[in-house]
């Protein structure tokens, strides 16, 4: 059972001391993305999701797997106003037999953004 640090370029780096994902036991672990540079800028919350789908996708593919191996997603909105075109995005990204999931409106974000998604995933 040994742990493999997962890391791409192709994703924003940790702000923290952790890692964007760990593997182990044919599952991985993909930390909280978020969209800091976009929510900087006044994006919106619909590009913000799109940025952190793309980031978890860029992550799973540093761990040799996909969208479709995501058994597990974890949602954190800052406002649940934002729900309805949170799931629309997310959504965007599977294509059936979705992961289980849960929303969760929280009071602050790290950045300040206004999304932040996790997720598990594992080997076919």
């Amino acid at each position: 059972m040994k742990k493999q640090i997962i890391f791409t370029p192709n994703a924003p780096a940790p702000i923290g001391p952790y890692s964007q994902a760990i593997k182990i036991d044919g599952r991985v672990y993909v930390s909280g993305q978020i969209a800091a540079d976009l929510a900087a800028s006044g994006a919106g919350v619909a590009e913000e999701a799109r940025q952190v789908m793309i980031s978890i996708g860029e992550i799973l593919h540093a761990a040799g797997m996909n969208y479709h191996n995501i058994v597990k997603t974890s949602i954190f909105l800052k406002d649940m106003n934002d729900f309805t075109v949170i799931n629309g995005i997310y959504g965007e990204f599977f294509s059936g037999d979705y992961p289980a999931r849960e929303t969760v409106q929280v009071s602050r974000l790290p950045k300040d953004v206004s999304v932040e998604i996790s997720v598990i995933a594992m080997e076919d």
